[in-house]
């Protein structure tokens, strides 16, 4: 059982971690803290055990959701939490007001955009040279219902608790 909860100021070391692991321009320890503070910013932990596993962030304005990071720890990766993560992201937004929910994703990212298709992301745009550090693009993708999506993958509900 997964559980995943609001980040605090004492989980910044492992997210960290998590974010250096897992990006090739990761945030600062001093960005994450200052996400803490933002307040349009939620952050999410997910736990195995009281170990830190992953982190999700988004920023809600109106009825938006737009995904600022999401990663799993390598170790963890392969056993489909990061799309429990990303279920329960949609359920917080929702539960928060949001109706569809954006994100920007690397456009070599065949994974993440995967994972995101099969939670009815459309790709509605492309951003050129959207990442430093390579000159990538990055494709822009909307779900534009959460509700319906939401239903659709009801399932995994129960797979992880949201606090």
């Amino acid at each position: 059982m997964m559980l995943m909860r609001p980040m605090t100021k004492r989980d910044i070391a492992r997210v960290y971690e998590i974010e250096v692991q897992s990006f090739r321009s990761p945030w600062s320890k001093l960005s994450l803290l200052g996400e803490l503070r933002n307040d349009v910013a939620h952050y999410y932990v997910a736990e195995e055990g009281e170990r830190v596993i992953g982190y999700a962030g988004m920023w809600l304005l109106f009825d938006e959701a737009h995904i600022t990071n999401i990663a799993i720890a390598p170790e963890k990766r392969g056993r489909h939490l990061g799309r429990y993560l990303l279920y329960g992201m949609m359920k917080a937004a929702c539960e928060r007001g949001a109706k569809k929910m954006t994100l920007e994703v690397r456009e070599t990212n065949t994974v993440a955009q995967n994972l995101y298709y099969s939670f009815d992301f459309e790709k509605q745009g492309f951003r050129k040279r959207y990442y430093d550090d390579t000159g990538e693009g990055a494709l822009l993708l909307w779900n534009d219902d959460l509700e319906v999506t939401l239903e659709k993958n009801a399932c995994l509900k129960t797979a992880f608790v949201l606090q």
